[in-house]
């Protein structure tokens, strides 16, 4: 099969309640590294001019580490992956261009809002235009796999019909929260907070919550279906103003949380009109034989990299 291209099939009958999986499973994917690169931006300071590769940055018993040894170490941990993403953005860009496949701002929007409705699926210390970037580049790919399947009419309004929950979005909060063990030390976060200190310092310095601590308190977006978190800290969120953050809030293990409202999303129902496209790849998707990565594309569009075959 030529890269990119998919042999064309008669629609089958969708089974009910079927999720996407192949293209969240490259979402989830990037969604991983993306963070891991976050968490490392935020550990590497904003130097006022370019240091020299032997500055020290650390020392153990008299010994310096240096930048060159720091950043030779990321290199090897995280560098195939950073490089990884992008060279497949790349590839998919191309790909759109090769096979004029559009991805408009109105389908990356729509994509958002069914991912935050989503039970479990977060956010966190991603950054929104990154973010954007990842599902256009996911769109793109999905198109292009897509492009001569052909799915009848009659398969994608039983699909909507048998499946119109799953386009019924919750309204979601994007939150960060600090989580301490007594009511004590959250109203002497919360008095911190009052002086001016930043939640998303304090939110590393004193959370017990180290996956979120790491990540300035964020924990992405939440609604009412989210089962990650306790419910009170939902509640608390959508009682409090975008950009505000709760008192004390008594969790279920006894702990207390102080939760900052980042975003607010309203919740939404898409009709057939407007999801129909994207229930076509959805059933489309389904009837490929394998699943396929941007990294099928390189030879077709020449991609090289530092890391060899």
């Amino acid at each position: 099969m030529k890269y990119g291209r998919a042999p064309k099939a008669e629609a089958q009958e969708p089974p009910k309640r079927r999720l996407k999986t192949k293209p969240l499973l490259i979402l989830i994917a990037i969604l991983l590294v993306t963070n891991l690169l976050w968490f490392i931006g935020w550990l590497i300071p904003d130097p006022p001019k370019i240091a020299a590769t032997n500055e020290e940055v650390a020392s153990v018993a008299g010994v310096p580490i240096t930048r060159e040894e720091w950043m030779s170490a990321m290199e090897k941990e995280v560098g195939r992956e950073v490089l990884l993403d992008l060279v497949n953005d790349k590839v998919m860009e191309a790909a759109a261009k090769q096979y004029g496949i559009d991805v408009s701002d109105k389908e990356i929007d729509l994509e958002l809002a069914l991912i935050r409705s989503m039970d479990g699926q977060s956010y966190s210390g991603i950054d929104a235009e990154k973010m954007r970037q990842n599902i256009r580049a996911n769109l793109i790919l999905e198109k292009v796999l897509t492009k001569d399947v052909v799915i009848k009419d009659k398969a994608v309004k039983d699909y909507y019909k048998e499946n119109a929950s799953l386009y019924n979005t919750l309204t979601a909060y994007r939150i960060s929260m600090i989580i301490v063990p007594t009511k004590k030390e959250a109203e002497q976060a919360m008095e911190e907070l009052a002086k001016g200190s930043s939640f998303d310092a304090l939110a590393k310095e004193r959370s017990v919550d180290f996956a979120s601590a790491s990540l300035g308190g964020d924990i992405g977006y939440v609604n009412e279906a989210t089962k990650f978190v306790d419910s009170a800290i939902f509640q608390a969120a959508a009682n409090t103003k975008k950009g505000d953050h709760t008192d004390a809030v008594k969790l279920s293990n006894g702990t207390y949380a102080i939760v900052q409202v980042n975003d607010m999303i309203e919740g939404q129902s898409f009709t057939y009109q407007e999801v129909k496209d994207h229930v076509r790849r959805e059933i489309a998707l389904e009837q490929l034989s394998q699943s396929v990565t941007p990294e099928a594309f390189w030879q077709e569009f020449n991609a090289t990299w530092f890391y060899g075959k």
